[in-house]
């Protein structure tokens, strides 16, 4: 895909929330041909070709899984590239409430100037609560908590990814939700509950994996014709429950379509692996107790050839070949051990 899109010359390219590691590979496909921006929050390597701009924040001492989104780090640009853009500062604070990468369950840093910008704005209330803060959207008639626009606009973007979805979500940022998106989200809702009982049933009957350190499935392409960014949403659902052990890591595997809209078909032979942690899990990594997934996955990735760029400690997603799901299980069981 990636060389699909540097077969173009004299153009702008911009990749947003992707792309931040992998600044040395588009140098490389670029050679000076295309203006290239990375506007990623993601751990990043800085670019070798001058006309390849990594924009992200993590190369500035920043931290893209507390500091500063990916929505974030875009209001940025977007901003200093038109001061009239600082009125979509409610749009940043929605990916960043999103991200749920709290301090105290409150925003921090980057993302917290940009929920206080919206509230002056009067777009947003930030609202005390017993476990830190709550977040109040106010773009339409109705106030609607941030965390649950989020949800709305996973929906539309990872379950309706097929569907015109993520259009539907840029006109949800900017206009507020209407009755026509409602009934798609509902619509959507269905088909995601449907895919996510039928999956959690088949972990309870015995299709959760188990190594020493790790837990994993693979839906092939029962998630059809949602998005691959579903196989991270149900590890979110599931990594709290009973139904998975809190000590192992938990990873789920999903082949990526051969097609992506607006893009057109790309050759394509990979699965998509995704990886969260329990509540547990999560307070170990960041105690340094235990590895974090933005160092684990994309080395055990790296070893296989796979593909792999946009890691936090917590939550993480890679590709390799298909028919490599078990090696890259065993290469991860073999960092670990060392």
């Amino acid at each position: 895909m990636l060389r699909k899109i540097y077969a173009q010359e004299g153009n702008l390219i911009v990749f947003a929330d992707f792309a931040g590691r992998i600044a040395p590979m588009l140098s490389e496909l670029n050679r000076g041909r295309n203006l290239t921006l990375i506007l990623d929050h993601h751990v990043a390597e800085a670019s070798t070709d001058p006309r390849v701009h990594n924009l992200d924040p993590d190369l500035y001492g920043l931290k893209g899984d507390r500091d500063i989104s990916g929505s974030t780090t875009c209001y940025l640009f977007a901003q200093t590239l038109d001061p009239r853009n600082r009125d979509l500062a409610y749009i940043a604070a929605i990916g960043a409430v999103g991200d749920e990468f709290f301090v105290n369950g409150r925003l921090v840093s980057e993302n917290r100037a940009v929920a206080q910008e919206a509230v002056r704005q009067g777009r947003m209330e930030i609202r005390t609560q017993a476990a830190g803060e709550r977040y109040i959207l106010k773009i339409s008639q109705e106030e609607m908590p941030c965390d649950e626009m989020g949800a709305y606009l996973d929906t539309l973007g990872a379950a309706g990814f097929y569907q015109n979805g993520p259009d539907k979500g840029v006109q949800v940022c900017l206009e507020g939700t209407s009755p026509a998106t409602d009934r798609m989200v509902a619509a959507l809702k269905e088909i995601q509950d449907k895919a996510f009982a039928e999956e959690t049933a088949r972990i309870q009957a015995g299709g959760l994996h188990k190594t020493p350190h790790i837990q994993w499935f693979h839906v092939a392409d029962r998630f059809a014709p949602m998005g691959v960014k579903m196989i991270g949403v149900f590890c979110d659902a599931i990594k709290n429950t009973p139904a998975v052990d809190p000590r192992r890591y938990i990873a789920g595997f999903q082949i990526i379509p051969n097609a992506i809209p607006g893009f057109g078909r790309i050759a394509m032979h990979d699965v998509k692996i995704s990886m969260r942690v329990s509540a547990p899990m999560e307070e170990a990594i960041r105690s340094g107790k235990a590895m974090g997934l933005n160092v684990l996955l994309p080395e055990a990735t790296n070893r296989l050839g796979g593909f792999s760029d946009a890691c936090h400690s917590l939550t993480a997603a890679t590709t390799v070949a298909i028919g490599q799901e078990e090696p890259l299980i065993e290469e991860m069981e073999k960092i670990l051990r060392a």
